[in-house]
């Protein structure tokens, strides 16, 4: 967007807020935007917390439902298929339907087969991946296939591993569902695809090909999963670095929730902000 003629500036107001604007006066995270009419929404940090619904959470989904807009839920885990998800989340009291989930391994299949419709790859992860790749025509196999891909896992075989490096040494192309270097558990962090991804890269001096947030492709593909616009779409997020980032890149409205990883003082501290920063998705429900 170009600059007006400073004489014209001065002749502008700050612009009236619509009844559907919830900017605050001289918030200038943002330049004016339509009406949200979809919405997309990481999981963890955000929804869920250690297990747990966060307060308002079900609410928020229940609202969002009932008001016929497109919506997703977000998650760079591809452990799980989205009828996995769909059911834990079931448990914490959130009736998300299992098309309304769009994981990083959903993401990375559809980048494949968008890349090289019917290929082949060498897959080290689980269930969530597995079933998305098979989804989309891919053949799995060790046999020279066109792709590794990297993706998260419980249980990290050094064998599994090694054979990706071998592969990728005689030419498979290296893709990693997410950059994300750890991962949550009731002991502590665990390693998670990133810190696997650089072992691999150190051995092949081979840089993986992200799908997962932050990428933007993540974004773009969940938009084009709900035919949204990013003009009227709105991301929450509970992390600078990936939801608010990814959402910013994208195009989004991007809102900060205090319910995860990133706090309002280290939000300060990133070179770009979030379009606005609230307690949680409980401040979002009658917005929608």
């Amino acid at each position: 967007m170009g600059h007006l003629p400073g004489a014209v500036l001065r002749t502008l107001g700050p612009p009236a807020l619509s009844p559907t604007d919830h900017r605050h006066p001289g918030d200038d995270t943002m330049h004016d935007r339509k009406p949200v009419q979809s919405w997309l929404t990481d999981m963890d940090g955000v929804l869920v917390h250690e297990g747990q619904p966060v307060p308002g959470a079900p609410e928020f989904v229940k609202k969002l439902r009932a008001s016929g807009k497109p919506f997703l839920v977000l998650t760079n885990n591809s452990i799980y298929t989205p009828r996995d998800l769909q059911a834990r989340l079931a448990r914490m009291g959130l009736d998300v339907p299992e098309e309304a989930i769009w994981s990083s391994a959903l993401a990375t299949a559809q980048f494949l087969a968008d890349q090289r419709p019917g290929g082949t790859a060498y897959v080290i992860g689980e269930a969530g991946l597995t079933t998305a790749l098979h989804a989309v025509g891919y053949v799995l196999s060790d046999f020279a296939p066109d792709y590794v891909v990297l993706g998260e896992t419980r249980t990290y075989s050094f064998e599994a591993i090694t054979k990706a490096i071998r592969l990728i040494d005689d030419g498979a192309r290296f893709i990693c569902t997410n950059p994300d270097a750890t991962g949550p558990s009731v002991e502590g962090a665990l390693p998670a695809a990133g810190s696997v991804a650089a072992m691999i890269s150190k051995a092949t001096g081979v840089e993986p090909y992200f799908v997962g947030k932050p990428n933007p492709m993540m974004m773009r593909s969940a938009l084009n999963t709900i035919d949204a616009h990013s003009e009227s779409t709105a991301m929450i997020g509970d992390r600078m670095d990936t939801d608010i980032l990814c959402g910013l890149e994208a195009g989004l409205e991007t809102i900060l929730v205090l319910t995860g990883i990133s706090s309002r003082s280290e939000a300060e501290r990133y070179p770009y902000r979030p379009s606005r920063i609230v307690d949680s998705v409980a401040d979002l429900i009658d917005e929608v």
